[in-house]
């Protein structure tokens, strides 16, 4: 028998290797989708003594961000200091003393730096998020809640970066891939959590889906436990550079070409790739967006090809809603385990047979008890991504987003497995 002495310090290196495999633990932040605005928010407590806070999640976004501007109180709450070690890990752009208020205040402080804040319902930033440090309780692994004493953030004093928020939101979640200061990459700080996340987000305005922070495995129940985070086809994150820092934080990825029923539907291929030169077009993924944005001339395309596969026996009907721009008697369309029986979708992406099949449950909505809409969005997108994927076809689907690998990884709809995201592992606090 040959046997193999290894050095002592590659011996170490596989203990702790080993230990640190064995020891990463998932941390579960429970999502909820607003019924009047089709946002998804998450709760957070905050502050000493604690309060609730509730934020938008941004995928995008590069920092949790909250309103100061009505009574922010907290015995804990520390303005970073410019030229700082905060400061400088945050990336600041600028310092300054308080301008906006007769005294100094949470959001207006003296010899402080300041981040972008950004609200992106109404696609505006605001340079003078102030950067701070305070408690923070946010999820929980199974029994367990899990608070930071000094989780960096940002305070904003600007009430028209409320705009459009929710009844209750007062900030943002930012979940942003390259902000040191984003809630996965600060979280991934603490040596029991990875700079991975899986967002699962529920169909329903009852029951919350969950975000998963940590390499897996992501639990929910079928009603057996099962690891929904096995079954995933990972593509590559695009970098979009040339969009400055408006598109940075954001997950883009690459989309091919898109198929309905098995057909390849026909596309203005340069508008599924990234313009070089400003940053446009290609494909982004958002949270903020309740329906999926094609491009005017993709969106053309799209509907008729849906169109020409739906049965012959279902009738095109006047859209009762002006933001969809094709529905249909839902009288003749059967129904399945994953939905209204409607042509399927695939998003082609970086080789034919790896796709992100969409089925009835996400592609179409019943906007009455008579009538489907393809949950689909036109819009004139030249300045702007030329697909943003929103949270619609998104729901009741596992995205996981590998930040060290650059990789984001699709699931189809949970359905399929009897599943579903607000089954998550019932021994969650929150």
């Amino acid at each position: 028998m040959v046997t193999f002495k290894l050095p002592l310090s590659m011996l170490l290196l596989f203990l702790l290797l080993n230990i640190f495999l064995c020891s990463s633990e998932v941390l579960y932040i429970p999502v909820t989708k607003d019924a009047s605005t089709l946002e998804y928010i998450i709760e957070v407590g905050q502050r000493t003594p604690l309060i609730p806070i509730k934020l938008l999640i941004n995928l995008g976004g590069r920092s949790l961000w909250v309103d100061c501007d009505k009574g922010y109180k907290s015995s804990t709450y520390k303005p970073a200091v410019c030229n700082s070690t905060q400061c400088t890990f945050a990336k600041s752009h600028a310092c300054g003393d308080c301008i906006f208020k007769p005294q100094v205040q949470p959001g207006c402080s003296n010899n402080t730096c300041y981040i972008w804040g950004e609200n992106p319902l109404i696609n505006s930033f605001h340079d003078r998020a102030e950067i701070a440090e305070d408690v923070l309780a946010i999820g929980s692994t199974p029994g367990v809640r899990v608070t930071w004493p000094r989780f960096i953030f940002s305070c904003l004093l600007d009430q028209d970066m409320m705009r459009q928020f929710a009844n209750g939101v007062t900030g943002v979640a930012g979940f942003g891939r390259e902000s040191p200061v984003s809630i996965p990459n600060q979280l991934a700080l603490d040596s029991r959590f990875t700079k991975k996340f899986g967002i699962c987000l529920s169909s329903s305005t009852q029951s919350r889906g969950v975000i998963f922070i940590g390499s897996g495995p992501y639990y929910v129940y079928n009603p057996k436990k099962i690891d929904i985070s096995n079954d995933i086809l990972y593509t590559k994150l695009i970098a979009n550079t040339r969009g400055g820092f408006v598109t940075s934080e954001e997950y883009y990825i690459q989309v091919s070409s898109i198929r309905i029923a098995g057909q390849d539907v026909p596309l203005n291929k340069t508008l599924l790739s990234i313009n070089k030169k400003n940053g446009v077009a290609g494909t982004r993924i958002s949270t903020a967006t309740p329906f999926t944005i094609l491009h005017t001339t993709i969106y053309d395309a799209f509907k008729t090809a849906f169109i020409k596969a739906l049965p012959k026996n279902v009738t095109i009907v006047e859209p009762p809603m002006e933001q969809f721009g094709l529905c249909f008697s839902s009288k003749n369309i059967k129904s399945t385990n994953v939905g209204p029986d409607v042509p399927v979708i695939d998003f082609v992406l970086h080789k034919p047979s790896a796709f992100w099949r969409i089925y009835g449950t996400n592609s179409v909505v019943q906007v009455n008890k008579d009538v489907m809409c393809l949950a689909f969005v036109g819009r004139d997108q030249t300045w702007e991504p030329s697909i943003v994927i929103g949270g619609h076809q998104m729901e009741e689907n596992l995205l996981v987003f590998d930040l060290v690998r650059r990789n984001i990884g699709f699931s189809s709809s949970l359905k399929l497995q009897q599943a579903s995201c607000s089954k998550y592992d019932n021994t969650i606090l929150g």
